[in-house]
């Protein structure tokens, strides 16, 4: 890559703060054509007063345009615990996309910016919001705070990933899963974003591992990340290829078709049982293709944030 494109890059992840944003803008100004029609005017920094509270904190001024009375909503005024997962395992970087840009992102880049789309929203409610990241060893954590210092070094933290080069190999999800879950002692919303991959004796551990993110009443979204066209439905042209496993390193020399159909059931089953697993567990599961826009992010979190209130 040259220095160029180098730079670039950096520059597109520096303002990762005005790229969630515009992520989030553009959620709601969809919002009217959405199961939330009407929910925008509480959106920001007010919550709808209601008979018998206080009347010092009313905006008066918003009263005088809407002829409805609003509270305003203050720093320390944390309605929501939302704790961040990111899997940064190598795999994550799948598709290779060179320079990173919102039509071009592989799974990381979309995991990073979802996040911080998703921290904007918090922000936004004053809700408090912690992260961890992991891949061969558990990296980051921090707990839940609403601060702004504390949403720029969560933004700064991810500003970081996505620029890692050298991604570590193999991960243990699971392992890194139930240490998470010690963590989080006050009851939080857990948002996950990982592509799932992990050797197939060990699914049965990722499902308890699944199952412990749940315990002291946690609610959870698992947002699985894939490029779809190729990691779901196989779609490559049938001439001679190397298919490399990023994280033990190991390879095949083969025809796409040669084991297309019997690749694509075996996703699909893996896929059918952890939908099943999810439902057990109460986990709502979600499947994110990378070439897809924001707004199913948005919105499952919306309707999920709605309910854990």
């Amino acid at each position: 890559m040259n220095l160029q494109s180098e730079l670039h890059k950096a520059a597109l992840f520096q303002n990762l703060e005005l790229l969630a944003n515009q992520v989030v803008e553009g959620f709601i100004s969809g919002i009217h054509k959405s199961p939330f029609h009407g929910f925008s005017a509480e959106f920001a920094e007010h919550k709808i007063y209601n008979k018998g509270e206080s009347t010092k904190h009313i905006d008066w001024k918003l009263f005088a345009k809407t002829d409805k009375l609003y509270t305003k909503r203050y720093e320390e005024e944390t309605n929501l615990r939302c704790h961040m997962i990111l899997d940064n395992s190598a795999s994550m970087y799948y598709p290779q996309v060179g320079e990173l840009s919102l039509d071009k992102l592989n799974k990381i880049g979309f995991g990073v910016l979802a996040i911080a789309a998703l921290m904007n929203i918090l922000k936004r409610q004053r809700d408090a919001v912690g992260l961890s990241v992991y891949s061969d060893q558990y990296h980051y954590y921090t707990s839940e705070k609403s601060s702004e210092r504390h949403h720029q070094m969560l933004l700064a933290k991810l500003n970081e990933i996505s620029l890692e080069k050298k991604p570590a190999q193999q991960t243990e999800t699971y392992t890194y899963l139930h240490q998470i879950a010690e963590k989080i002692k006050r009851r939080s919303l857990i948002v996950l974003f990982t592509d799932m991959f992990q050797a197939s004796e060990d699914d049965g551990k990722l499902f308890d591992a699944l199952q412990h993110l749940k315990y002291n009443k946690h609610e959870v979204i698992l947002f699985h990340v894939m490029d779809k066209e190729t990691e779901f439905n196989f779609n490559f042209e049938n001439t001679p290829k190397r298919f490399l496993d990023v994280e033990t390193g190991k390879h095949i020399d083969l025809y796409a078709d040669a084991v297309k159909e019997a690749y694509e059931k075996e996703v699909a089953d893996y896929f059918s049982a952890l939908r099943l697993k999810c439902a057990q567990y109460k986990i709502k599961y979600v499947e994110v293709d990378v070439k897809e826009r924001f707004a199913l992010i948005m919105n499952t979190f919306m309707v999920e944030r709605q309910k854990f209130m």
